[in-house]
Order: C-alpha cells, then sequence, then structure tokens
C-alpha cells in the first residue's frame, strides 16, 4: 500500500528532457544545412597588394569574373571558357550596360589573359570595370 506525503497530493512534474533534446537537433540540423559560404572567396586565387584603393561593398548585380593561374576563367562562382564568358557578358549588357564588372586575376597571371577579359567586356558594351585587389594592410596577414 502507497502511503501519500503529509501534504496530501503528489504536484504534477514536467520533464523538460525531451523538448530540451528535439531543440539541440532542430538546432544542429540548421546549422548543417545551412551554407556559411562565399563561393568567390573560397576560390584558390592569390590578389596582388595595391597600396591605393579601398574595400567596396558588394554590389547585387556585379559581375566577378575571376581569372586562374592556368589562365582559365569563372564568372560569379561558375567556370567558364571565353566564349562562355562573351555570351554572359553580352547577355549582361543587353540587361543594364552599366552592369559594374569586377575583374580578379591572380598575382601571377599572364598579362594577355587580363586583357582578353578586359576587351571581351568592352565589346559586349561593359565599361564600368574594376580589377580586384587586396588592401596593402592585408600584405603580410593575407
Amino acid at each position: 500500500m502507497k502511503i501519500r506525503d503529509a501534504d496530501g497530493a503528489d504536484e504534477p512534474m514536467f520533464n523538460l528532457t525531451p523538448m530540451i533534446d528535439v531543440v539541440f537537433q532542430l538546432l544542429v540540423f540548421f546549422m548543417v544545412a545551412t551554407t556559411f559560404h562565399d563561393p568567390e572567396r573560397e576560390l584558390e586565387i592569390e590578389l596582388p597588394r595595391a597600396e591605393s584603393g579601398s574595400a567596396v561593398e558588394a554590389v547585387p548585380e556585379e559581375l566577378v569574373i575571376n581569372i586562374f593561374r592556368d589562365g582559365s576563367l569563372s564568372l560569379s562562382g561558375r567556370r567558364v571558357d571565353h566564349a562562355g564568358l562573351r555570351e554572359a557578358l553580352l547577355r549582361a549588357a543587353r540587361r543594364d550596360p552599366k552592369t559594374p564588372v569586377t575583374i580578379r586575376g591572380d598575382g601571377s597571371v599572364h598579362h594577355q589573359d587580363v586583357v582578353r577579359v578586359v576587351d571581351a567586356c568592352g565589346t559586349a558594351g561593359l565599361s564600368n570595370l574594376a580589377i580586384g585587389t587586396l588592401e596593402a594592410s592585408q600584405a603580410s596577414g593575407g
């Protein structure tokens, strides 16, 4: 026979452990499912240093062209060849001829590769060009 406390009835208690477990699992799920990378910054390009200039905020409609050491290209994170680059630049120029274009070439890229990209931009009718560099303060740390 069960004997009750002198207080009278047992008070109900809430077990919060299962709820905390579910919340924790949801937190882990959303952290794993969310991407925390910037594809432009993860490319293997070592930008040259520049004394002048300043960091600019990325414009949402900006085109970013990366030129790799071997001369290959990527446009806004996707690998393209020169013909694909020209087609994409022509489409962008038809939408808005003032579309900003940032050219980010590896420091060891041949000058001809950069000239070829600048020429493709000019042929497409895009003249709002910028060359991507690192600030001089980042010269030692990168």
